[in-house]
């Protein structure tokens, strides 16, 4: 059951916490160091935001990033790990909590920019923040989204929406067992924008330099009124 799989996804994820810190900070992963991370520097930038809220912020490096640009930032992740070592090295304010915390009304923030950068694995948990995000986003502000490109992460498999293996190629030596995370469709990002009530407004497709494929997608998301 998706409920179920939810439920593995923290699992692993906080196992996984140290491992997952060296990587980072070792650049270990190559579409990171490439293309990735900058991507969503500059399309954060591109907001000239004051405040931003970062979902699912891992070890903090987002912020680290955008404080050298004079950008407030909050960062929210389920893992209290990775939470503490983000504290310990700054860049901003850092608070331990879930997606169905957040969903249920317990972040009393509000930013100009929203981020989940590759912190939207799940189904049910995913559809539930996305429908928290009115009373995440300030007045005018944006929600950006960037996740595996539908295209390029569809692998073999059916190109639907459903459940699919994790795996931890390219992130390095220390990694076990890989959480399961929910693959979703151009047309399933979609539908899921729409029920909670935001509009697309922009889609980027940052591309490997050597390979000219897409690593990710990138969406741009405002609140419908």
């Amino acid at each position: 059951m998706g409920d179920d799989r939810e439920t593995v996804i923290l699992r692993v994820w906080h196992d996984h916490a140290a491992p997952w810190m060296r990587a980072v900070r070792g650049q270990a992963i190559a579409s990171r160091q490439l293309v990735t991370d900058a991507a969503i520097v500059e399309a954060v930038l591109a907001w000239r935001p004051k405040r931003i809220i970062d979902l699912g912020c891992g070890e903090g490096w987002l912020l680290r990033a955008l404080a050298r640009h004079g950008i407030e930032g909050l960062g929210v992740d389920a893992v209290p790990a990775l939470v503490e070592s983000a504290a310990a090295t700054g860049g901003g304010r850092f608070l331990t909590m879930d997606y169905a915390t957040i969903a249920a009304g317990a972040l009393r923030e509000q930013a100009d920019v929203v981020v989940c950068n590759f912190s939207l694995l799940g189904e049910e948990s995913v559809d539930a923040l996305l429908g928290a995000m009115p009373a995440l986003l300030a007045p005018g502000g944006a929600l950006l989204i960037q996740t595996l490109h539908p295209w390029s992460a569809c692998g073999e498999g059916a190109y639907r929406d459903g459940w699919r293996e994790g795996s931890w190629a390219g992130c390095g030596e220390g990694f076990g067992e890989a959480a399961p995370w929910y693959f979703r469709t151009l047309a399933g990002w979609q539908k899921s924008f729409r029920q909670a009530g935001l509009v697309l407004r922009e889609v980027a497709e940052p591309t490997h330099p050597g390979a000219g494929r897409p690593v990710s997608i990138l969406f741009t998301l405002r609140l419908a009124n």
